[in-house]
């Protein structure tokens, strides 16, 4: 993919060269922030907030591909998928670390864009990156982030505190990143095939984003506080909404009932998944890597929440010996079952 660039050596850079070389137009831009890269840890002061951390592992092969995953958008993915995890425990983020493994075959510029994406997505969210690694890889490229940020004690929200009769409810939509991600496998399809034939995306800009250039809802965090609500359970949706609505209900010892009218769904979305012969609620309830926030209030709260477009009122908790069900569009009643993304099952070819 380098083939026709003029390329740098990171062999000539050295691991702290690189560091510095990549981190030298650093701004750091929260208070909380005391000390960022340039000494053995970085120093932060959250002034007696509760400290929220989270880490993602993204690796070649398994989590992404490069044949159709643009650097760019693959450094700011790796950072959104992160704070997503700071959001959905109704907190602020402040800090990330990024530490990456690569094969020789990258060069400088390589990671240059990568860190492009990285900067780009930390100054997007007001987020300061302030430590990392780098190292070698045989196995492709890997990259891991930790984000860090913070919640009053009062204010954090778990995922084993939904109560019954609580309201389910779904930012944005569902099943886009999912469909995109067809999207992208049939077109590498078709060009290993012909390389002379160009990917066919025209029109599906909005599914094809969803996949490569996720956005992490802190508009949603904002607008809750703005209107008085505090959820009563929340996670995101990163391995399909089935999975999610099940892991609160789980941890909650709760059960749910959800209407698949209530769900969701984009048009484009809706529309490509019928081209690929694909049911698009099947897409929304395991697709995964939508990175909107499942959450959970109390009915006292559905006059705030009713007339909001943000955010979608999908279902409803029950106690737990109703199970886990969803009411089709028919009437009919079926089983809720996770069938999303599993990290340790082997990718499909």
């Amino acid at each position: 993919m380098f083939e026709n660039e003029e390329k740098t050596n990171l062999e000539s850079l050295g691991e702290f060269g690189l560091i510095s070389h990549l981190t030298k137009n650093i701004n750091l831009v929260q208070k909380s922030t005391i000390k960022g890269i340039g000494d053995d840890a970085a120093v932060l002061n959250y002034e007696g907030k509760r400290t929220l951390v989270s880490t993602d592992l993204l690796l070649e092969g398994i989590h992404f591909d490069l044949a159709y995953t643009p650097l760019k958008h693959l450094g700011y993915k790796a950072v959104q998928v992160n704070l997503s995890d700071i959001y959905a425990m109704n907190g602020t983020a402040t800090q990330v670390t990024v530490s990456i493994g690569m094969s020789s075959k990258f060069p400088l510029e390589a990671i240059e864009e990568l860190y492009e994406g990285i900067y780009l997505a930390c100054g997007n969210y007001n987020v300061d990156l302030v430590g990392g690694d780098t190292s070698t890889s045989r196995q492709g490229l890997v990259i891991s982030v930790t984000s860090l940020g913070y919640a009053d004690e009062n204010e954090v929200v778990y995922r084993n505190t939904a109560e019954t009769g609580d309201l389910i409810c779904v930012s944005g939509d569902l099943g886009g990143a999912y469909i995109g991600l067809q999207l992208l496998e049939r077109e590498k399809l078709v060009y290993l095939e012909n390389p002379n034939i160009q990917p066919d995306l025209e029109g599906k800009d909005y599914i094809v984003e969803r996949q490569l250039k996720p956005e992490a809802r802190k508009d949603i965090i904002d607008l809750l506080h703005e209107i008085g609500v505090k959820p009563t359970a929340m996670i995101d949706v990163s391995d399909g909404l089935a999975s999610e609505v099940l892991h609160i209900c789980k941890q909650s010892n709760k059960g749910a009932k959800l209407y698949e009218e209530k769900i969701p769904i984009d048009p484009m979305t809706y529309e490509t998944a019928r081209e690929f012969g694909l049911d698009p609620t099947v897409c929304a309830l395991s697709g995964g890597e939508d990175y909107e926030l499942l959450f959970t209030v109390k009915q006292a709260d559905y006059d705030k929440i009713k007339h909001k477009m943000d955010f979608s009122i999908i279902g409803y908790v029950t106690e737990p010996n109703e199970g886990y069900t969803l009411i089709t569009k028919s009437g009919n009643v079926h089983e809720l079952k996770a069938q999303g993304w599993n990290a340790f099952s082997p990718p499909t070819p």
